[in-house]
C-alpha cells in the first residue's frame, strides 16, 4: 500500500503561479495529477513515468509543468498562468500496474478573477 499526501494549494489571483507537491510513501512508478471542480467530472491534468515522460491534457499544456524526484519518491505540479477555469480540488495518483490505484486526499486550488 502506498499512501500519497498532496500539498501547496491555495488560493491566487489569475495570472499567478502555484506548485503542487505530492509525496509518495513509497517506490511508484507512473505518477499523475487530476482534478475536480464543482460539478464536474474528475479530468486529467498530466503524468510523469520513472524515466520522466510526460503527457499533458490539451488545457494545461504550456502553462503546467509536471516534474518528480524518484529518489525522494515525490512529484510536483508547476501552474503558472493560471485562469479562474482552473479551480478545482487537485489530486496525486501512481499507478500500479495499468490502473490509477494510488489517490491523495486532495488539495484545493482557487483562482480569483
Amino acid at each position: 500500500q502506498v499512501h500519497l499526501v498532496e500539498s501547496g494549494g491555495g488560493l491566487v489571483q489569475a495570472g499567478a503561479s502555484l506548485t503542487l507537491s505530492c509525496a509518495a510513501s513509497g517506490s511508484v512508478t507512473t505518477m499523475g495529477w487530476f482534478r475536480q471542480a464543482p460539478g464536474r467530472e474528475r479530468e486529467s491534468v498530466g503524468s510523469i513515468t520513472r524515466g520522466a515522460v510526460r503527457d499533458y491534457a490539451e488545457s494545461v499544456k504550456g502553462r503546467f509543468t509536471i516534474s518528480r524526484d524518484n529518489t525522494k519518491n515525490m512529484a510536483y505540479l508547476q501552474m503558472n498562468s493560471l485562469r479562474p477555469e482552473d479551480t478545482a480540488v487537485y489530486y496525486c495518483a501512481a499507478k500500479r500496474g495499468s490502473t490509477w490505484q494510488y489517490w491523495g486526499q486532495g488539495t484545493q486550488v482557487t483562482v480569483s478573477s
